[in-house]
């Protein structure tokens, strides 16, 4: 049975299903590191590839930008297709001037202004949370193959924050509580979604910009930096 956002049948998507925003990054890393990949999704160019990793069956799958997008995605995974676990690979900013351009996040908790929780399923909620199991696992994964990563909060934002009009005054609005490692789109409605289903989700964020540091990215080591944290995702497929 397919939905009306995913024309895979029911079977043709794995388990634990790793998830970025941009279709043709999907492509790409299937392309990559999958074997016997198969093209099991392409609507509205949101493609998905499912095949084997180290003999692990995962499928790789796009869900756009922000989310209303992401969170129609990950709903129908959850709900139709049987889906038990799903990682997203993104990017994000920096706001802790303690981070580094490159640095990769493993997300404990997300923070939103949204009103995603409420729409959806009638709840006032704010706060989010990653899987505890799923991020240990990918902990451990991480530790194995001798990556640092920084575990922490981030916030989900409706917008894009370098185009606010008004930085400061949405930072001042954060919970004070909080130590916000930086921000990005998706990751509340996703890890929201999974705790609605009794599912798993974990994040994984490389740092492309920063709020505190001016430096470029030399096109290489964003690419290399890209696919660390793809393959610490990947060999978190049990």
């Amino acid at each position: 049975m397919a939905t009306v956002h995913n024309r895979a049948e029911i079977g043709y998507i794995a388990r634990t299903v790793i998830m970025a925003g941009d279709p043709l990054r999907i492509k790409k890393i299937s392309e990559k590191y999958l074997e016997n990949a198969k093209l099991v999704n392409n609507i509205r160019g949101m493609l998905a590839y499912t095949g084997t990793y180290k003999g692990r069956e995962v499928t790789l799958m796009a869900h756009g930008m922000g989310m209303p997008s992401a969170g129609i995605y990950v709903y129908e995974l959850f709900k139709f297709y049987g889906v038990d676990k799903i990682i997203r690979i993104g990017t994000c900013g920096a706001y802790d001037e303690k981070i580094n351009l490159l640095d990769v996040i493993l997300v404990d908790k997300s923070y939103t202004e949204s009103n995603y929780a409420y729409t959806l399923n009638n709840e006032h909620m704010n706060i989010s949370y990653s899987s505890n199991e799923l991020n240990k696992k990918i902990e451990e994964t991480a530790k194995k193959m001798n990556i640092s990563l920084i575990k922490g909060d981030i916030v989900t934002s409706d917008c894009f924050d370098w185009y606010m009009t008004n930085l400061d005054k949405f930072l001042e609005r954060i919970p004070g509580y909080l130590k916000i490692l930086g921000a990005e789109m998706e990751a509340f409605a996703i890890f929201y979604i999974a705790s609605m289903f009794k599912k798993e989700a974990s994040c994984l964020l490389t740092v492309v910009d920063s709020h505190h540091k001016k430096e470029d990215i030399n096109p290489d080591d964003r690419e290399n930096s890209l696919d660390k944290m793809t393959l610490i995702a990947l060999e978190s497929v049990e």
